[in-house]
């Protein structure tokens, strides 16, 4: 019996508290893949012009972080042929409906706010992983 292939996972997040727990809830629903940490949009951008590697199967990405945030990120990744067919879940703690419509503008494939509790974090992650990969 072959192993299934894993997936990489970017959680772009500048939390460190926020990308382990995303990471764990995944894991607890024995969604075992290759979680990447990076900590904000700059390090994000720079991993894609300075590393031409594989490209992720899933970016999850904070909306609210200093310096290049969610939305600069998705204007980038949605203007690039090369990258613009990676989907991108914004995972944040905005609940704002400005923020959904411009997440979803600037071509996020999905618009989450971030659970109050891990049990429910688990329940959206192990969704996320039954329909994005």
């Amino acid at each position: 019996m072959t192993q299934a292939a894993k997936h990489s996972i970017f959680i772009v997040d500048d939390d460190q508290d926020d990308r382990e727990s995303i990471r764990d809830a995944f894991l607890a629903s024995k969604h075992h893949q290759d979680y990447i940490f990076m900590k904000n949009g700059e390090q994000l951008i720079g991993h894609f012009t300075d590393v031409p590697a594989k490209l992720p199967s899933l970016i999850l990405l904070d909306l609210n972080m200093p310096g290049k945030d969610g939305r600069d990120v998705l204007k980038e990744m949605k203007a690039n042929k090369t990258y613009n067919l990676i989907p991108i879940i914004v995972l944040t703690t905005s609940s704002s409906e400005k923020d959904r419509k411009v997440s979803y503008e600037l071509g996020a494939n999905c618009f989450l706010t971030k659970p109050n509790s891990f049990r429910e974090l688990v329940e959206i992650t192990d969704c996320i992983a039954k329909l994005w990969l």
